[in-house]
């Protein structure tokens, strides 16, 4: 049995990633265990004070809300040290300083995240240790099996995260929970009833100063590759025996083994675009291609979309699209489930009849179910309806619904070895018919809702 993780070792904790999320999140998972002793232990290449640290590291817990004596505890012991992660010297340093079994998460670029497990080797791990690793994982399929291999030879598959928080445990629930108790829809779950099914995630936040990453990924591996494809696994999955990790990851690797582009044709499945210069909320943002870090050479797209099928009993001929952009008009998080139109409407009826939709919000969780009803005045005029309902939030940020897998050693919300090699599989002729530029990079302006010429998905 994976024994209870008592120390949190960041490497790369002077980066953006540990001090936005990880750090928040950490501080929060510690106000909702005040009777568990844990550590925070920092490791990155600047030469930081254990003021400084100290200083980011009450900041960051300041702005998730966290306080209270087993707070200001982890604040009074938490060590920062410089050091050079892929040495297994610096290494060894660092997990002396850790106490009990210890979760090592890698806030580093996926180049360097390899080396410092190539490294790791070379060091003995205290029993029951987890590595925590933040997509991407690697930047292909064969680098995402070549680190597979690496990893393996650390931990066993069930002591290693492989981090999305997307797959935080309250979404997930409740998608569980929509789907396989309410009677009402499990029946019609299929592409019997389900004409198409549009994953979309639109942000309009820029690039925010992440080029160094952003710039040679985009927004088809930096979302589609690993959030979206990870959502529409739990969406489309088979009802798994239990939620325990081995059955609920057995049933997204099953779905993604039969998932590929629309048509097995990536030029006219998929489209990409790039902000131009604009205006969100009053903020006026240059062009992508102008922005600080950004090579314009690379042809880094801020905006994909692409449509896959499920080539199994339960979903053929069912489109699904995954899309998502930075630099839009309009902040949409949403995953649209479209039903086939009735069969037959009843003579002496009319009006408008559109397709039943259901909407299931992302962030936070909500849903809404679009009917055709029978409107006030002629009860023969058939006009739309919108029921809705909110989700229980989750009790801590998704960030801390992670971490909170890592410390108590369940995977069950992370991405399996195998599963991440077959979404590097998913999209690999995309990625080749857009680096041969089979398919154009069309601009749209920051603030707008993408290409003019794009028909609307959901």
């Amino acid at each position: 049995m994976t024994q209870t993780v008592q120390t949190l070792l960041i490497l790369g904790a002077s980066g953006d990633l540990a001090a936005r999320l990880l750090m928040p999140a950490f501080g929060q998972l510690v106000q909702e265990r005040p009777g568990e002793h844990v550590r925070l232990v920092g490791a990155g290449s600047e030469e930081w004070t254990q003021a400084r640290w100290r200083k980011a590291v009450r900041a960051s817990f300041a702005a998730a809300g966290a306080s209270g004596p087993a707070v200001e505890r982890v604040l009074a012991e938490t060590v920062y040290l410089s050091a050079d992660v892929t040495n297994p010297d610096d290494l060894t340093r660092l997990l002396e300083k850790c106490e009990g079994t210890p979760a090592i998460y890698f806030a580093l670029p996926p180049a360097i995240s390899a080396l410092a497990c190539k490294a790791l080797e070379k060091v003995d791990l205290p029993a029951g240790t987890q590595l925590a690793l933040e997509k991407p994982f690697g930047t292909d399929r064969r680098s995402a099996a070549a680190l597979n291999t690496q990893v393996l030879k650390l931990v066993p598959e069930d002591q290693v995260q492989r981090i999305d928080h997307f797959l935080g445990r309250s979404t997930v629930l409740n998608l569980l929970g929509l789907r396989f108790a309410n009677r009402i829809f499990e029946p019609l779950w299929s592409a019997e009833h389900i004409a198409s099914v549009d994953i979309v995630y639109d942000e309009q936040l820029a690039l925010e100063g992440r080029a160094r990453y952003y710039d040679k990924a985009g927004a088809l591996i930096d979302m589609i590759q690993s959030h979206l494809l990870q959502v529409l696994a739990v969406l489309a999955m088979e009802a798994p025996a239990s939620i325990d990790a081995q059955d609920l990851r057995d049933a997204k690797a099953t779905v993604l083994r039969a998932t590929r582009v629309w048509n097995d044709d990536p030029t006219t499945s998929s489209r990409r675009g790039r902000y131009l210069a604009g205006e969100i909320d009053g903020k006026k943002l240059p062009a992508y291609a102008k922005e600080n870090g950004v090579d314009p050479a690379l042809k880094t797209e801020t905006l994909a979309e692409v449509t896959f099928e499920i080539e199994n009993w339960r979903w053929a001929g069912v489109p699904f699209t995954l899309r998502s952009g930075k630099a839009l008009g309009v902040r949409r998080r949403e995953i649209v489930i479209t039903f086939k139109a009735p069969q037959h409407l009843p003579h002496g009826l009319h009006g408008k009849i559109e397709p039943t939709v259901l909407r299931l919000q992302l962030a936070p969780d909500a849903m809404s179910l679009e009917l055709n009803i029978n409107g006030p005045g002629d009860p023969h005029e058939i006009d739309r309806s919108v029921l809705s309902a909110d989700f229980g939030p989750g009790q801590l940020q998704a960030y801390g619904e992670v971490l909170s897998g890592v410390f108590d050693g369940d995977p069950s919300l992370s991405v399996r070895g195998d599963t991440a090699e077959q979404c590097w599989r998913i999209v690999a002729p995309v990625i080749a018919a857009w680096k041969a530029d089979k398919v154009a990079l069309d601009g749209y302006r920051a603030g707008s809702n993408g290409p003019s010429k794009w028909k609307p998905i959901g």
